[in-house]
C-alpha cells in the first residue's frame, strides 16, 4: 500500500488529460454552432461543462494525492510557482502553469455574465494553450512518459483535438465561401442555370 497514492496520482493525471481533451473537442464542436450528432446545442454545452469541471476534480485529486504521497515529493511552492520545482523543473512548470491557465478558465466560466462575454470568450482562448502544456507535462514529467500505453492514449487524444480544430477550419472556410462567393450572373442579369 506503500505506493496507493502514487499510483492514483498518476492515475488521476492522466484521466485528466483524457478529460481535458474530450472538453477541447466538445467546446470546438459548441463554438462552431452546430449540433452534436443526436444532441442538441444546449447538450452539448452542458456535457462541455460537466466534462471541463469532472476534469478539473481530476487534476485537483492528481495534486492532492502527489503533495502527501511521499515518493513524489510534491510541494505546495512547486504547485503555485512554475518552474521552481527540485525534479524536472521544465516539465513541472508546464504542469504548474496549465493548472493556472486551467484555474482562470473556469473563474472565467464562472464569472462570465460579470466579465462580460467577449471578455470571457478572449480568455477562453487560452484553451489553445492550456491544453498542449498539460499534454507535455503528462508525457514530459510522467514516469509512464514513454510508456507504449500512454503514449498510444496521448496520440489518440492529439488526434481527437486536431481533427476537431481542422474541422472547425474547414467548416468555417466553407461558411466563408458560401457567404462570399456570389452566383454568377448572365449579362442581361440574369442568373445562370
Amino acid at each position: 500500500m506503500t505506493n496507493a497514492l502514487w499510483y492514483l496520482g498518476r492515475g488521476f493525471g492522466v484521466s485528466a488529460v483524457v478529460l481535458f481533451s474530450v472538453s477541447v473537442v466538445l467546446g470546438i464542436v459548441v463554438r462552431n454552432g452546430r449540433a452534436l450528432t443526436g444532441l442538441p446545442k444546449f447538450a452539448v454545452v452542458a456535457l462541455h461543462r460537466t466534462v471541463s469541471l469532472t476534469a478539473l476534480g481530476f487534476v485537483a485529486l492528481h495534486i492532492t494525492t502527489l503533495l502527501f504521497d511521499p515518493y513524489a515529493q510534491l510541494r505546495l511552492t512547486d504547485v503555485l510557482i512554475p518552474f521552481d520545482a527540485p525534479y524536472r523543473p521544465l516539465w513541472q512548470g508546464l504542469g504548474t502553469l496549465a493548472f493556472d491557465l486551467v484555474v482562470l478558465l473556469v473563474v472565467s466560466s464562472l464569472l462570465r455574465d460579470r466579465i462580460g462575454r467577449r471578455v470571457w470568450r478572449a480568455v477562453h482562448w487560452l484553451a489553445y494553450a492550456f491544453w498542449p502544456l498539460a499534454v507535455a507535462h503528462a508525457i514530459g514529467n510522467g514516469t509512464d512518459g514513454t510508456s507504449g500505453w500512454l503514449l498510444v492514449l496521448t496520440g489518440g487524444c492529439l488526434v481527437a483535438v486536431a481533427g476537431a480544430v481542422g474541422w472547425r477550419v474547414l467548416s468555417s472556410q466553407e461558411d466563408v465561401e458560401i457567404l462570399v462567393v456570389p452566383a454568377p450572373v448572365a449579362p442581361t442579369g440574369v442568373p445562370w442555370t
